[in-house]
Order: structure tokens, then C-alpha cells, then sequence
């Protein structure tokens, strides 16, 4: 807070009044709760609810003061003696919450030993005569049950065997198609790839026919078009020579596709 005697903390500003170091009447207020008005809404509702607290009580301290000083009265006091009783005040009240604490606790007790009052305990055993005999876990037992259960657990257990016979895996080979396809293609001319793979039954040899397409395009035999969207792929042979032989195996960077 900024005023034209003081500029500070406000609390700083209270106990220069005390001390009579400032006087409080040439302190104006307004100036005082405005900044403090306005730091509020910066904070938009950040602002601690102890500091808000704390500056009401000193804005309240200082405005009784001054009250006082601008109006005089038979019962005019001296300064220090507006500040008489603060501190016993706050002792006092600290005091208040901490008894209704213990009192608050005091009542939870309470219930609990009303809740406990109504329980009764067993104050009575067992009949006489009456014995609790733990049962023999060995009744029965025998040598040979012993050994029967001994080799049981520790012979050698038969490994489990999956039957594959009935699984058809079919090997299908991107290089062998590539081959296939560069002796082919030469001979058909353009050809679209749905009539390329017209014979094809199984969907594992469809994808490994347009890999084996797209590696003659990656080597630079093939061209391929498309001439709308989601239209079919169109093929055309563009290599040098007719045959495979101008195609070296090593040139091929594909794996074989197993399925």
C-alpha cells in the first residue's frame, strides 16, 4: 500500500501508529482499501483466506483508531490504550477454538460408549467335558501311500504334443513370383492387375503377386497407372529385353513370404 506520509505493508503501518511514529489521522484509508480492494481481483479468488482475514482485522484496528481521533468524546483514550486487549483478545480466542476441539472430541467419545453399551460380551466357555481335538492329518497313511506319492511326483512327465497334420502351410515366394511375372509380362502387353491375378485363389498369393509387381517397379520393368480413384492397377512392361535373363536374382531385395 502507497499513501503520501507511508508505503508499505499494512501491518507495518499499524505498528507505526502504536508507536506513535505516524500519525493517524494524516493517514487516509481509502487509498489503503482500494489497493487492497484491487489486489482481490487480481488474484481472481487466489488470494489466501488468512491474509484476506489478517488485513480486515488491521483495516478494522485502524479505522477504530482514527474514529476515535476525529471523534473526541469524554471517553477520549490515548492511542497505546486503543491497542489494550488485542493480545489477550487473540490469546482468549485461540483458547475457545482449542476447548471446542476437546469438547468436540469429548462427544465422539461419548457415542462411541453409548454405541459400546449396548453390546454384551460372552462371559461364558465351553461345557464341561466339551474337548476340541485337533483331527489326525496322518489317519491312514501308510509306507507304500508314501512311495506310491513320492515316484507319482518325481517321474518324468510326457512333453505335450501339438498335431500340425491337419495345417496345410503354404510357401509362397515374392522372388519366384518375380520371375514368373518377367517372363510373363513381355508376352501380355498392358494388362490390369485384376486380370493378372484372375487365376489366383487364395488371398496370401494376391498379396504376394502386387509385391512381386512392385518390385519389377522398383527395378525400373514396370510401369503402373491408375486411372481414377479406387480404379484398377494397370501394368505395362517397359524392360529391355523380353526375357528374365536381363534381371539379376541379386538385384531382387525381397524375402521369401511364408503364410
Amino acid at each position: 500500500m502507497t499513501t503520501p506520509v507511508f508505503s508499505g505493508p499494512i501491518e507495518l503501518l499499524l505498528n507505526l501508529v502504536s508507536s506513535h511514529e505516524v500519525d493517524i489521522l494524516e493517514v487516509e484509508l481509502a487509498p489503503v482499501v482500494d489497493a487492497f480492494v484491487k489486489e482481490v481481483l487480481n488474484a481472481q479468488g487466489d488470494l489466501p483466506l488468512e491474509q484476506l482475514s489478517e488485513f480486515l482485522l488491521v483495516a478494522a484496528i485502524l479505522l477504530e483508531i482514527k474514529s476515535r481521533r476525529l471523534l473526541p468524546g469524554p471517553d477520549q483514550v490515548e492511542g497505546d490504550e486503543d491497542l489494550v486487549g488485542w493480545e489477550e483478545r487473540d490469546l482468549l480466542l485461540a483458547r475457545l477454538l482449542e476447548l471446542r476441539a476437546y469438547a468436540a472430541a469429548a462427544d465422539l467419545f461419548v457415542g462411541l460408549l453409548d454405541q459400546a453399551s449396548k453390546s454384551l460380551p460372552r462371559v461364558t466357555g465351553l461345557d464341561e467335558g466339551f474337548v476340541v481335538e485337533p483331527p489326525d492329518l496322518l489317519a491312514g497313511v501308510t509306507p507304500d501311500l508314501l512311495v506310491r506319492a513320492y515316484e507319482r511326483a518325481t517321474e518324468e512327465q510326457p512333453t505335450a504334443v501339438v498335431d500340425l497334420s491337419h495345417v496345410t502351410i503354404d510357401a509362397v515366394s515374392v522372388a519366384e513370383t518375380v520371375t514368373v511375372l518377367a517372363h510373363d509380362l513381355p508376352k501380355r502387353g498392358p494388362v490390369s492387375f485384376r486380370s493378372l491375378v484372375e487365376g489366383v485363389v487364395t488371398r496370401l498369393e494376391i498379396i504376394v503377386h502386387f509385391l512381386a509387381v512392385l518390385e519389377l517397379c522398383k527395378l525400373g520393368r514396370v510401369s503402373l497407372g491408375q486411372g481414377e480413384t479406387f480404379g484398377d492397377l494397370q501394368i505395362a512392361w517397359i524392360g529391355d529385353a523380353p526375357g528374365f535373363d536381363a534381371i539379376d536374382s541379386g538385384d531382387l531385395e525381397v524375402d521369401d513370404y511364408d503364410g
